[in-house]
């Protein structure tokens, strides 16, 4: 019995046992490249995995000695911080520096690269719009006129609060050919405002508190003076007689008596319409002592809106190419 153990013992032995080292080598060889490795001088055979080298190097039984772990972590205690005093500022009151005026300072009296201050503390051209010769100052609360560059041509200043033109507001521009002041609260025109301007051709007052016309120069051609107040009281007699170029004279809209006479032949509309004419004279447009005169020119009269029968004046108009619009019966 005993022979028969240690005779399987010795079989189990035999089948267990670790391969020869020439197998072991003969698998390494098959394993590695036939060229020249870099791994030439690594002794693989004596290479041990385990760590019963490191021994007497490596005591890893003192390493909780690197750190102590007994000691209590720091407690953090949240709690409401200190209230900060309020620093207290002593807040003083400076009084503003005064500006002397500098009694050397002088008001330039010549006009700058935008022209002369107005009355808004802006030069013409900053507070209007100079184009050219054309200067527009459209609905910027004039309530006078601007000083004006000298080679002013066509002046705009509509829908302002303008009440007074004077006399010396377009002085020594005798380059001027239009002035429209239309949409203004003009209710007074100083006599020679318009009468020393050579040029002017164009004159529109419409829709202001006129009550007259001032004198108006010879060079005329366009007058617009409708939805005022003006009076026939309010023009002058023979206003219109020496303007020997006019050609449009617009003033309907207002609360004249009569046609103003003697209209100048170069006339070619005429409008009256909605006044308060009731009569008007049989040499208005004609000339009653001379049958072969014929006004040409005359092509547009309006008295519609008057209390005036046109039917009962036939005979005065004859020289004219067309009847007037109005009432007739």
């Amino acid at each position: 019995m005993q022979l028969s153990l240690i005779l399987w013992l010795s079989l189990v032995t035999i089948s267990v046992a670790p391969p020869s080292t020439e197998n072991g080598r003969r698998r390494t060889e098959k394993l590695q490249p036939s060229e020249t490795s870099s791994y030439e001088n690594l002794d693989l055979n004596n290479y041990d995995p385990s760590l019963d080298i490191y021994g007497d190097s490596l005591d890893l039984n003192n390493y909780d000695e690197l750190y102590d772990y007994s000691e209590p972590e720091p407690k953090i205690e949240v709690g409401t911080l200190a209230t900060l005093a309020k620093k207290t500022e002593m807040v003083t009151t400076r009084a503003p520096p005064k500006i002397t005026p500098n009694p050397s300072f002088k008001k330039p009296t010549e006009p700058g690269l935008f022209g002369s201050m107005t009355e808004q503390g802006l030069p013409t051209c900053l507070l209007c719009v100079c184009l050219g010769s054309s200067v527009y100052c459209d609905d910027v609360d004039l309530t006078t006129i601007p000083p004006l560059p000298k080679e002013t041509t066509y002046f705009y200043a509509r829908f302002n609060k303008i009440e007074q033109i004077r006399s010396g507001d377009f002085a020594g521009l005798k380059k001027l050919k239009r002035v429209d002041l239309s949409s203004n609260s003009l209710s007074q025109i100083d006599e020679g405002a318009f009468r020393l301007l050579p040029s002017l051709q164009e004159l529109i007052l419409s829709e202001n508190q006129l009550r007259a016309l001032p004198e108006l120069p010879s060079s005329l051609i366009h007058l617009d003076a409708k939805l005022n107040q003006l009076q026939s009281s309010g023009i002058r007699t023979e206003a219109f007689k020496d303007l020997t170029k006019l050609q449009f004279l617009y003033l309907s809209d207002n609360k004249l008596d009569y046609i103003p006479v003697p209209l100048p032949f170069s006339l070619q509309s005429l409008h009256l319409q909605n006044n308060k004419i009731q009569t008007m004279h049989k040499d208005t447009f004609c000339d009653s002592q001379d049958r072969t005169f014929i006004r040409r020119a005359l092509e547009d009269i309006r008295l519609d809106g008057n209390p005036i029968n046109l039917s009962r004046f036939g005979e005065g108009y004859f020289c004219i190419p067309r009847l007037p619009t109005g009432t007739f019966h």
